[in-house]
């Protein structure tokens, strides 16, 4: 490939022709979205992007193609090996350069075999998790190695307002600069505004171009059934899935779960089988071989399956309870319906069964090791290395980088290239630090109860249930969309006339102030009531009268 490029020199950058004919020549694409070509040319000329599109639109296209055009190798980070592994062979299949991976699964022989691959010029693309990115060594062979691109997958893991938040993510901005700062692209399908501006600040992207398409699915019709008792709830949706024709996807909560409705459908006839993370690698290796190859009717999994799954042929996904959000419901639905036919997406529900989400949301960190950590940095006067700190408070490396970062954040202590921890000159003390850490986790606590809340609200919603999914996200959809069980049934809720629209006091996007929770960004709007996001409390729905009547919301200033 880059043999057949290698005419191709920069002043044909940005040029939407020669993008498309390498999209046709490398991978066989007959044609680029306009989303893409947009951000592929910011890519070219230099510039920084976060792409938020919809799942199944094809955001990894917007690096893959660029990357032919540029001069030296592109690093991408991907979260998840099975990703990994997939992506890896997807572009081997094109002949697209070469494409090697480097993660936790590999003997360091592998790993060194492929970063030697990535410096002879014989693989353009090296996948790796953030995890890798945080290692001294790793970083060093990859800036010898002079990369031209940066490609950050599922980007929304980087933001501590996101719904997938991963500590490891916000070493990413550090691991940007030591590689020279190459353009970088942030690619994700779920982050409402404050969320894209949480990952531009996160990764020190602060002029990123920002393209934003629409989050709409239309083909996907969306349904929730409601039921009082728990058997009666697993009954209708083994029977349910038992009925469909087509490849399907069922989350569940817990692993239980998962083996359960596994068997349940087996014995119904249907090849099924279940996948979650307290399975042997082994096993989930085979049961993603088995999805991606046409060997299974359908898969039963927790939140562990699905980042990055690419089945175009996915005809439903069912849920057995609410996930922890909506965006995380958006992420899951997405994977059905890539192939824009028709499909399914339908929530099992009983309000008894939030309860199990607020159980996994409301955990608090150990503010009692939070300030072991702060004390022993600051007494050290020097610099302690992060494998003696874990060993001497015996806690694993995704608990000791989750306290670090939150330390971090109130400016109690740094990390060094080298992984290790220093006290800030002049930071606040060991107590303070703690308590001010402790505070941020409480804002994120109630963030994602918050979020909790709004599953609800898209659950028990009379209103047309596409509205309060895309409104969301903040993408204004003041309409019925005619392919969801409330429109159908004729319940959906009065919206806002278009032609009064402008008459509302708040406007999307609008950015408020209320004097108890701090400030905000309005997401969603109705004739009764408007829904804010804020940075302190999460998302909140008010009355308009009590809103008006007593002042609370104001225009920030």
């Amino acid at each position: 490939m880059r043999k057949l490029l290698g005419g191709w020199d920069r002043r044909f950058r940005g040029d939407g022709r020669r993008l498309r004919k390498v999209a046709r020549e490398a991978y066989g694409w007959k044609d680029l979205r306009p989303g893409q070509l947009e951000a592929m040319e910011h890519l070219l000329a230099g510039r920084d992007v976060l792409v938020v599109m919809p799942t199944g639109s094809g955001k990894s296209a917007v690096y893959q193609i660029p990357a032919l055009l540029l001069d030296g190798p592109t690093v991408v980070v991907s979260p998840l090996i099975a990703l990994q592994r997939d992506q890896v062979a997807g572009l081997t299949e094109a002949d697209a350069g070469g494409a090697v991976a480097v993660n936790s699964a590999q003997s360091d022989g592998t790993s060194d075999a492929s970063l030697d691959q990535l410096h002879a010029g014989t693989a353009e693309f090296v996948f790796l998790s953030p995890e890798q990115l945080a290692k001294p060594e790793v970083i060093d062979r990859l800036r010898e190695a002079r990369p031209s691109l940066i490609a950050i997958d599922e980007a929304h893991c980087v933001s501590a307002w996101g719904h997938d938040f991963r500590p490891d993510y916000l070493r990413l901005g550090r691991a940007i600069e030591r590689l020279g700062h190459p353009p970088v692209v942030a690619l994700t399908a779920t982050a409402a505004p404050l969320v894209r501006d949480d990952i531009l600040s996160s990764l020190g992207l602060p002029d990123a171009e920002q393209v934003v398409r629409g989050f709409d699915r239309p083909n996907i019709d969306l349904r929730v059934r409601r039921f009082v008792g728990k058997e009666d709830k697993r009954r209708a949706l083994v029977q349910d899935a038992a009925s469909r024709p087509g490849l399907g996807l069922i989350y569940v909560a817990t692993r239980r779960a998962a083996e359960e409705y596994a068997t349940a459908l087996h014995e119904a006839g249907r090849r099924a089988e279940a996948y979650h993370a307290g399975m042997k690698a082994a096993d989930r290796h085979r049961v993603h071989e088995l999805f991606r190859d046409g060997g299974l009717d359908v898969v039963v999994a927790t939140s562990a399956f699905g980042m990055g799954i690419d089945k175009p042929d996915v005809r439903y996904v069912l849920h057995s309870d609410p996930p922890e959000s909506l965006d995380s419901y958006y992420q899951e639905i997405g994977r059905a319906g890539r192939d824009q036919a028709p499909a399914s997406a339908v929530l099992f529900y009983r309000p008894e069964d939030l309860g199990i989400r607020r159980f996994f949301a409301g955990g608090r960190v150990d503010e009692e090791v939070l300030l072991r950590v702060a004390t022993i940095v600051a007494q050290h006067g020097g610099v302690v290395p992060a494998r003696e700190m874990k060993d001497l408070l015996g806690i694993g490396s995704s608990k000791l980088t989750g306290l670090v970062n939150l330390l971090e954040r109130v400016g109690a202590i740094t990390v060094t290239e080298r992984g290790d921890l220093r006290a800030v000159r002049g930071g606040p003390s060991p107590d303070r630090a703690t308590a001010e850490a402790a505070e941020l986790d409480e804002t994120r606590r109630r963030v994602d109860e918050s979020r909790i809340e709004m599953m609800r609200g898209y659950a028990e919603t009379t209103g047309c249930r596409r509205r309060a999914l895309l409104e969301y996200f903040g993408e204004p959809y003041e309409r019925a969309c005619g392919n969801c069980d409330t429109c159908r049934a004729g319940t959906a809720a009065a919206t806002i006339p278009e032609e009064r629209a402008g008459e509302t006091p708040f406007a999307m996007h609008a950015k408020v102030r209320h004097s108890v929770w701090g400030p905000g960004v309005v997401m969603s709007r109705e004739p009764d009531r408007v829904t804010v996001l804020f940075e302190e409390v999460g998302y909140k729905t008010l009355s308009l009268e009590a809103v008006e009547r007593d002042n609370l919301l104001l225009p920030a200033s």
